[in-house]
């Protein structure tokens, strides 16, 4: 797919600590699959059993997430296709236990490019890794105990990746098509995109079903969410009228519906979430 800037944000975009940073990957074109790695920075004693979860958004990702457990030597990992719902992040975690975190974020489109399968019926599921991604898994699991730094397991799977380039799986079709609704911030009708790319819209949905899991209406509106997303944290001068007319939805109540039906709460506490996180951010 042709460069084309698109930074989808989680919830709360501004957190960081010992427990959850984001890294952006070095390799220019192993960042058009990959949003980023990211986890704890280094193993963490958890003080006390949790009982809630971050809050998950649509981000138009698809991650594989380790588990890691240093006092009992185990580990889990599982792959969650694209989400087009929010949910309640809760990994049980056993007090005492001295534990972390990694796990690499596609965008959904670029998911299928390293799978051993398709994306076909993996929207908000939650798989083992093992079923799509087994080299990956034959290959990285066994260094998760011993690489304990995000630092040093980035670089490890980035150079994973990196070997996996040549062999990597892509569409032509898929690649036009993300890039149109994209580079129209997700306004297009199904018609309009399987004309941009020369195909019916019959196939164009088939293939969005095999490569990333949902139609291309649906991504359309989970981008053209994001991209507001964008702006509610990152605009200052937010108009909510303006980004009715900007992004094509049919007036304000629209905007406002569709926002809370993918983020679970209204605008103003959305940002208020978010927000809570900028005060205790923690530079390492």
């Amino acid at each position: 797919m042709k460069d084309t800037f698109y930074m989808p944000l989680t919830a709360a975009p501004f957190k960081k600590n010992n427990e959850y940073i984001e890294v952006l990957p070095e390799n220019v074109v192993l960042a058009r699959f990959i949003r980023c790695f990211w986890g704890s920075e280094r193993p963490y004693a958890v003080k006390e059993k949790r009982k809630a979860g971050d809050i998950v958004i649509p981000d138009t990702c698809a991650d594989i997430i380790y588990h890691i457990d240093h006092t009992d030597h185990t580990i889990t990992g599982g792959f969650c296709g694209i989400n087009d719902t929010a949910f309640s992040d809760c990994h049980e975690e056993k007090a005492g236990h001295l534990i972390s975190v990694f796990a690499i974020r596609f965008y959904a489109w670029g998911v299928y490019a390293f799978s051993e399968d398709s994306m076909k019926d993996t929207a908000n599921g939650f798989y083992d890794v093992q079923s799509r991604f087994w080299w990956l898994d034959h290959l990285l699991r066994g260094q998760l105990l011993e690489k304990v730094t995000m630092k040093e397991r980035v670089e490890a799977a980035e150079a994973m990746f990196v070997r996996k380039l040549p062999g990597a799986r892509q569409n032509r079709v898929i690649d036009k098509a993300v890039h149109h609704i994209i580079l129209n911030k997700g306004r297009q009708s199904t018609v309009e995109l399987a004309g941009e790319c020369f195909v019916s819209s019959r196939q164009l949905q088939r293939l969005f079903h095999e490569y990333i899991g949902i139609t291309p209406k649906k991504l359309s509106n989970l981008i053209r969410y994001q991209y507001l997303w964008n702006d509610i944290i990152m605009d200052t001068k937010f108009d909510v009228q303006d980004a009715v007319h900007r992004y094509g939805y049919t007036d304000q109540s629209h905007l406002l519906r569709e926002f809370k039906r993918y983020h679970t709460m209204d605008i103003r506490a959305a940002k208020k979430y978010a927000c809570n996180d900028v005060q205790n951010i923690q530079y390492q």
